[in-house]
């Protein structure tokens, strides 16, 4: 298995929208195959931070997940909203 954090940091004046793009590739992604988890999470302490976390089944499944359209759109939106910053795990 394959686990990504994605750390987010947004200013307020985009915090919303990012979040929603957020929300929207979660909700796409959770009906994707080879899908084991995926959430965004809010920091309790900053304003400023998102995180996304996501597990995948193997490499054809994130790479699939990474090459359709709502990844494509939404990640697309908040990269040009906010700073974006990978972690990768292999389980």
């Amino acid at each position: 298995m394959i686990r990504l954090n994605c750390f987010i940091r947004v200013d307020k004046a985009n915090r919303e929208e990012v979040l929603a793009a957020a929300r929207r590739l979660t909700a796409a992604s959770l009906l994707q195959e080879g899908c084991v988890a995926y959430d965004v999470f809010e920091s309790a302490t900053r304003e400023d931070v998102l995180m996304i976390c996501e597990t995948w089944r193997d490499r054809a499944s994130l790479d699939a997940h990474s090459a359709s359209d709502v990844f494509v759109k939404e990640v697309g939106v908040m990269r040009s909203l906010a700073e974006m910053k990978l972690e990768s795990f292999e389980m």
